[in-house]
Formats: C-alpha cells, structure tokens, sequence
C-alpha cells in the first residue's frame, strides 16, 4: 500500500517493538512532536444514512481527519488504495490532499460543498446526505499547523494515516477521547467547538506518535535524522538557536565528530548540507515571525544573526523566492497564498 500507513499496535503488551537506535539526545523528536499546535480550520458531524459518498476538496497546507463513531465506510485518494473505516478509527489525510470517503466502493461522490449543510458557527457544520436505515457518523475537520518543525514532520507522513482504536489496550486513551468528542459534537454544549479542536488536536498527535513508533517508515529521512543520536542533537541545537553563528565545524564540535564525518552523516540522513538546512530553517522561523508578529525586517534580521538588512533579505529571497518586504505587504492586506512560497532554491553560501 504506497503511501498508506496502517497502526495497529501490540494488544498483548501495549508496546512497540524496542527501538534498537535509543532516544536521541535532548529528545529531537519529542521537541519536533512539540510543536505540533494546530488550529481548526473546519469541523463538521456527518450523519450519513443508506449508500453515501462525498469528495472533499484539496486545501493545501492542511490535515484532514475523520473519526468514525457509529457505522463503517472507506477512504481514499486520487492514487490510493481505499481504506475500510470502521468504529473507532481515526484516519489522517496530512498533505491537504483531495479524498473521498463513501459507504462502499463505486456508489457517486459529490463535493461535499454541494451538500446539505446546516451551519453552527462560522467553523463548525452538520452534513447530512444518503437515505436509508443503516446510518454511518463520523466527525471530520481540517487542521493548520504551520511552525516550520511541525511542517518538517507532516512533510515526512504518509499519504493516508489509519489507526485502529479498538484493537489495542494501549489506545484505551483514544477510544475515551473519541467517545467525549463524539459527545462534543452531539450535544453542541457551550464552548464544544473548542473542546473538539483540542480534542482533535491530541488526536492527531498521539496518531503521529503512534505511527513513529511502530512504522519502519519512519526510520527515514528527515525523522530518521532526529532519532539519529548525533545528528538529531544538532538538528534540534539549530532549532532551539537559529540566530548562532553556526558553521559545520561548530556543530561537529558540539556532536563529538570530525568535520567531514559529521557534514557526510547529515547530508546522508538529511537530504541536504548542514549550512543549507541551517539557512532553510532560519528563513522558515523568519516566515512564521513575519506572518505572526509586528516586528520590521530589519529586526527580524538582526534576531536571527544577520549583519545587516541587506543580507538577510537576499538570503530570504533566495531561499523562499519573495522579498521579507513583500510577504509583510502581503500579511497587510491578507490577499495573498503565502503557501506558495515555501519552496525555492537553496545556496548553501548565504550571507550573513
């Protein structure tokens, strides 16, 4: 199953398979897990009767999850094969990506959005479509969650993420948390949207952290560096510190190994050079401070151990492939997708 993820964990222990590697130092990959604060986009209740079916749009830049509390259905994507959601399953479609869940492969899959909606709140709505006896529920809703870290670990998910609540008595907390979220969602108590989206936020969470655990998959590039003992201690000094003076010797020192080792190993696990990785971060914090925070470029730039303003924004244009300037023009006038600048070319000889 290409890009499909499916966690069931040991019933009889509650426990993983022992990681051979042992945690990393100062914990990279709890930090990483850390920053996993997300914000609710849209929650909905679907209650979906008889033969049912729905197409729900991509939106970039945000996780898809849903949560069946009564009935069954499926899941799946464009180049996916479909995934059979029974009660108590949560699957994670973290890429924003277009999918479909139905009551059974082939029935019709209308966009969602040409469904009967009964709107509570300017976030959260009650779908109702399909007729018949037999009823299917599920709670879905879309998450943002744009700190540069937590992008770094959805980047490395896979295309759908399914775990099985019901099979395990190590997911005793979720099957808990899944029935008071259904409650949430049945009562409309005051303040439930707001129990939902930190509900949905542990959820979401606790199912990376379970598929870290137990896939091999996640052996591997980006999150295999974090659970690196060497390498994942310098990818989370550079996190903590953006703004040192960090150069390839400094970090090795930091790591106890030789300057050509060290460089070697990151490149390998990472995917790209130390100082490259070192520039690609500095500009995503600087990203999120010029989209969260009133602060002037040239601030900013001296926070993250630039000279001088100049070298800060060539820096970030190359990187990003927008001016600092511009991207706080656009944050003003809120009419601009920054998503579509978070790729770009990487010089590993940045200014500074």
């Amino acid at each position: 199953m290409c890009g499909v993820a499916i966690v069931m964990l040991d019933g009889m222990n509650g426990k993983p398979d022992e990681d051979p590697w042992g945690p990393a130092p100062i914990d990279a990959l709890g930090e990483a897990l850390h920053f996993l604060r997300m914000e609710g986009a849209f929650y909905a209740r679907s209650e979906l009767r008889g033969c049912w079916g729905a197409t729900i749009p991509e939106i970039p830049g945000h996780l898809w999850f849903h949560v069946v509390t009564e009935g069954q259905g499926w899941l799946d994507t464009d180049e996916g094969e479909a995934q059979r959601l029974q009660p108590g399953a949560f699957a994670l479609v973290p890429h924003g990506e277009g999918h479909r869940i139905w009551s059974e492969p082939g029935v019709p899959t209308p966009n969602v959005l040409e469904l009967e909606r009964e709107q509570i709140s300017d976030r959260y709505e009650i779908l109702r479509h399909g007729q018949g006896e037999k009823q299917t529920i599920m709670l879905c809703g879309a998450l943002r969650c744009d700190h540069p870290a937590a992008r770094n670990l959805i980047d490395a998910l896979p295309r759908i993420l399914v775990i099985d609540a019901m099979h395990s008595t190590q997911t005793e907390w979720m099957q808990s948390t899944l029935q008071l979220m259904a409650a949430e969602a049945r009562e409309r108590r005051p303040g439930g949207e707001s129990v939902i989206t930190r509900l949905g936020d542990i959820l979401v969470v606790q199912a990376i952290r379970s598929w870290i655990e137990t896939d091999p998959a996640a052996r591997n590039g980006w999150l295999g560096a974090l659970r690196d003992r060497q390498i994942g201690k310098a990818i989370a000094l550079i996190h903590r510190d953006p703004a040192r003076t960090w150069t390839v010797a400094s970090l090795a020192q930091e790591v106890a190994m030789s300057r050509s080792a060290f460089a070697a190993r990151f490149t390998a696990l990472v995917g790209e050079p130390v100082m490259q990785y070192v520039t690609r971060w500095r500009m995503c914090v600087a990203m999120d401070a010029l989209k969260e925070e009133d602060t002037s470029v040239a601030e900013l730039a001296y926070r993250l151990g630039y000279q001088s303003e100049a070298a800060f924004s060539r820096a970030f244009k190359r990187v990003l492939s927008v001016t600092p300037g511009t991207i706080r023009k656009i944050q003003a006038t809120k009419m601009y997708d920054i998503s579509k600048h978070t790729k770009g070319e990487f010089h590993e000889n940045d200014d500074l």
